[in-house]
């Protein structure tokens, strides 16, 4: 993956289901020079929305380490330690996300 925006585009339709279920958040991505992107997750269900409104879970990056965590080459819980991934509000949701993608 090269891009951010790819990313998102084509979340809706990789999200396995099985491993959404139950849970029931919404995500604000900002990525620095690429975009912001909602993703709100319900039960299952995915919808991918850019430029979308205020979430649960607002994080942070730039669209270098994005890439380097989506193409699994950056673990997300290092990037955030090390201060290359911020997260505002619920923490435990943010650590969620890991299980869905």
């Amino acid at each position: 993956m090269d891009d951010p925006r790819e990313f998102f585009d084509t979340l809706e339709s990789r999200v396995d289901p099985a491993k959404a279920a139950g849970l029931t958040a919404s995500y604000r991505f900002e990525i620095d020079g690429s975009g912001n992107w909602t993703v709100d997750v319900d039960d299952g269900k995915v919808t991918v929305t850019e430029n979308g409104a205020d979430a649960d879970c607002t994080i942070s990056t730039t669209a270098e380490t994005f890439l380097k965590i989506a193409n699994r080459e950056q673990n997300p819980t290092a990037a955030y330690m090390s201060g290359k991934l911020k997260i505002k509000g619920d923490m435990g949701q943010a650590m969620k996300l890991q299980k869905l993608f």
